[in-house]
């Protein structure tokens, strides 16, 4: 999890970027847009504190709770998996069945409330609107968007890395079975809309799960293919999705697939920096999540969306443009100025921290496995969308509270069941 966030969310997609804008040698279409060049520095300079102080924040952290990185890790590491729920099993496979169906049905519910599939279109060989097609994929839904976000594309993904620790394990038909119709589930709802990342994302968090689940070993040799094959499918699908050919566009340091990892997502920081400097007010407790600042009849507004507003209109005339997410920082900067970006990262770092410790300690089931490796790619993702999430975030706690229900069923239903009937037992007996 730190590893990720650090070289993946910091390093690699924010502060190269960061860098090579600072230097003016980005020649960036996004960066072209800031009217105040003095951002490039300022911008920098936040980024760099971002990279000092946030590490040393977990590093207080953990000298708080005696937490030995390398030694915990290893241990947790070689730990078996308990897999063993003999006295639950049935149970728990009802539980986690009644699960599966609805976010497979949710996942169904999502592609026929979706107008036109770009995934399907693109299958088609349509690929003249594919752009306005992945926007209306995306803002476009015409059903319930909870159903979507939660069920479809958070807990089938989820439940998928539960049946494939069960099923590396155990070897057993039924959670093969399982897991090959959660599999098929996830891939439909993490490519329907072609967005690149999120089928990535899907496969970083199988080979976590094997890893965890000791039914991988990873070397430089497995590493490297790994790495060849992913960059061979992100070139194919930039060639398919976006009709880009030339090679030059791969090879580029700011355009295709390196601009996108180094540029793309670290620009709209300093426009956050600039619009919200000079073109934008502040949208202090507005930048609060919605089920907080609701108490106070406030209206959440998320700054990238504005950013994206008041930086390319145009795009959002012709439907085109989304949202310009960017390092969690520009939100804080967005709601409350320097002052908030010290205090997010502060915040954030505190919380990653506790978290991974916490994971670390607990004991080592499929259910906990899975949620460990889903907030070891989820909050790396989260780092690059916006602050708010880390004050309250419904998909993680909805996720949180699924894993400690099905926790239950796995490891203790009957210890507890036991244990009540006892003192009703007890009770009876003394009438």
């Amino acid at each position: 999890m730190i590893t990720i966030i650090y070289y993946y969310s910091f390093l690699i997609s924010s502060y190269i970027g960061g860098l090579l804008i600072a230097l003016g040698i980005d020649d960036y279409y996004m960066i072209k847009r800031m009217d105040h060049e003095e951002f490039r520095i300022i911008g920098f300079v936040l980024l760099t504190i971002l990279m000092i102080l946030f590490p040393l924040v977990q590093l207080v952290v953990g000298r708080i709770f005696n937490f030995k990185s390398q030694i915990e890790f290893n241990r947790y590491l070689h730990e078996p998996v308990r897999t063993s729920v003999d006295k639950n099993k049935l149970l728990f496979k009802l539980a986690f069945s009644a699960l599966s169906a609805i976010s497979v049905l949710a996942v169904a519910y999502t592609l026929l409330k979706t107008s036109s599939i770009p995934l399907l279109e693109l299958l088609k060989g349509n690929t003249s609107e594919l752009a306005s097609m992945r926007i209306d994929a995306s803002r476009g839904f015409a059903g319930k968007v909870l159903i979507k976000n939660i069920f479809a594309l958070a807990l089938t993904p989820f439940l998928s890395i539960i049946a494939f620790v069960y099923a590396t394990r155990t070897k057993e038909l039924w959670w093969k079975f399982t897991f090959l119709i959660l599999f098929v589930s996830s891939v439909l709802i993490t490519t329907y809309d072609l967005a690149k990342s999120p089928i990535f994302f899907y496969v970083i968090m199988l080979i976590l799960a094997s890893v965890y689940a000791r039914s991988l070993q990873l070397n430089w040799r497995k590493i490297s293919g790994y790495l060849v094959a992913g960059v061979v499918v992100l070139v194919g699908m930039y060639v398919a999705i976006q009709g880009v050919t030339q090679i030059e566009s791969f090879l580029s340091y700011n355009s295709g697939p390196i601009g996108r990892i180094i540029l793309a997502q670290i620009s709209p920081f300093f426009l956050h920096l600039d619009a919200f400097s000079y073109s934008i007010a502040a949208l202090e407790f507005r930048g609060l999540p919605s089920f907080i600042i609701g108490f106070f009849d406030l209206e959440q507004v998320r700054s990238a969306r504005m950013v994206m507003e008041n930086v390319f209109p145009e795009n959002v005339d012709k439907g085109t443009g989304g949202v310009l997410n960017t390092i969690f920082i520009g939100e804080a900067f967005a709601s409350f100025g320097y002052i908030g970006v010290l205090l997010s990262i502060v915040y954030v770092a505190a919380i990653i921290q506790v978290l991974y410790i916490v994971f670390l300690r607990l004991p080592k089931t499929p259910v906990l496995i899975a949620l460990f490796v889903y907030f070891t790619i989820n909050i790396p993702r989260t780092l690059v969308g916006g602050v708010s999430d880390f004050y309250f975030n419904p998909i993680w706690i909805i996720i949180t509270v699924t894993s400690v229900g099905l926790l239950i069923v796995e490891q203790y239903f009957m210890t507890i069941w036991n244990f009540v009937m006892d003192k009703v037992r007890k009770k009876k007996v003394k009438v």
